[in-house]
């Protein structure tokens, strides 16, 4: 039985992660507080996304354990780690589009436009990272490409 954190995700959706089944990592949290950090996350971001677009919201990466978030190469301090963090798209929309959108309608900590590098060719290449926090959210964009990382949302 998967447990919904919101009206279109699950807890099972937001600990999926390709790298943890490769490596056999499980990665499914029961502790409490992260579990009531992602349905903050999925009721003020991913939701109003998926609510506003009416299409699937695809989840790249959220919830990680401490050793899935080193088998992915992710930062010690990555909010991922804490449950307050999702890599997100929406096939067939440009992610700069969904940031843009994000950035002007909803309360976000962190908002990262990643290594979209090749948008007039492929719209949804890289990802938008979004964090949530129940208190103090930052309202911070960054753009972290191969060029390296930049305050704001750019193409």
């Amino acid at each position: 039985m998967s447990m919904k954190l919101s009206k279109n995700f699950t807890l099972e959706e937001l600990c999926y992660s390709a790298t943890a089944n490769k490596l056999k990592i499980n990665n499914l949290t029961t502790d409490n507080n992260i579990v009531s950090k992602l349905k903050l996350l999925a009721e003020h971001v991913l939701q109003p996304v998926r609510d506003h677009y009416g299409k699937p919201v695809v989840i790249n990466s959220g919830y990680r354990c401490p050793s899935l978030n080193k088998a992915v190469g992710g930062a010690s301090t990555s909010q991922h780690l804490k449950g307050e963090a999702a890599d997100l798209e929406i096939m067939g929309l440009s992610n700069y589009d969904l940031a843009l959108w994000i950035k002007d309608n909803l309360e976000f900590d962190q908002l990262i436009l990643e290594f979209c590098d090749n948008l007039k060719n492929d719209i949804n290449s890289g990802w938008v990272h979004c964090s949530f926090k129940a208190i103090g959210n930052r309202k911070q964009c960054l753009t972290i490409n191969k060029k390296g990382t930049k305050v704001g949302l750019f193409i």
